[in-house]
C-alpha cells in the first residue's frame, strides 16, 4: 500500500512538474541562457495538422498523459507544440514537430540520454496515446487532468499507528 502511495504521489508530481516546465514557471538553472539548444524551440511546420499515415492529429497530443513503462513512471506534457517528459530518472523537452505529414517529439534530454529523443505517434483515441521511440521504448499513457490526482489512490488513512513514540529526540 505505500508503494502505491508513493507511486501515485509520485505521478501527480510529474504532472504537475511537467505542467509547470511548460508554463515557464520554474528555476532557469541554465545560468540565464534559455535559448541555447534546449530542444524546445518552435515546430517547424503546422504542429496542428493532421498526420496523413496515421490517422492522429498532432493537436489531440495536447494536454498531460501518465503511466508505467517497465515498471516506471512517465509522464508527458503536450502545450502549444512544446512538449515536456519526465521518464524515471530522465527530464526531456521539445516539440511537436511535423514531418512528412505525421506528427512526431523531438526531445533533447538533460542528462544526455536518448531512448526518448524521437517519437512517433502508434494511436491516440482522446484516452490512451501509445508513442514508439527510435530508442526502442514504447509508452502506452492515460490522459490526466492537469493539477488532478490519479484514481485509485487510497483515501482513508491507516489505522493503528503507534502512540507512544518519543516526543524528546537526543541532540548531539
Amino acid at each position: 500500500m505505500q508503494k502505491l502511495v508513493r507511486n501515485g504521489a509520485a505521478a501527480a508530481g510529474l504532472v504537475v512538474a511537467l505542467s509547470l516546465a511548460l508554463t515557464g514557471c520554474g528555476s532557469d538553472s541554465d545560468g540565464g541562457d534559455s535559448g541555447k539548444d534546449t530542444g524546445a524551440t518552435a515546430p517547424s511546420g503546422d504542429a496542428s495538422g493532421s498526420g496523413a499515415g496515421s490517422g492522429v492529429d498532432a493537436a489531440s497530443v495536447e494536454g498531460t498523459w501518465a503511466g508505467l513503462t517497465d515498471g516506471k513512471s512517465v509522464a508527458l506534457a503536450v502545450s502549444s507544440g512544446k512538449v515536456a517528459l519526465v521518464a524515471a530518472e530522465h527530464v526531456c523537452q521539445g516539440a511537436v514537430e511535423d514531418m512528412s505529414g505525421e506528427p512526431m517529439l523531438t526531445l533533447k534530454c538533460g542528462d544526455g540520454n536518448t531512448e526518448r529523443t524521437m517519437g512517433s505517434i502508434e494511436s491516440n483515441d482522446g484516452e490512451t496515446l501509445v508513442i514508439s521511440w527510435t530508442g526502442g521504448k514504447k509508452d502506452t499513457l492515460k490522459k490526466t487532468e492537469a493539477g488532478s490526482l490519479p484514481t485509485g489512490l487510497p483515501t482513508d488513512l491507516p489505522t493503528g499507528l503507534p502512540t507512544d513514540l518519543p516526543t524528546d529526540l537526543p541532540t548531539g
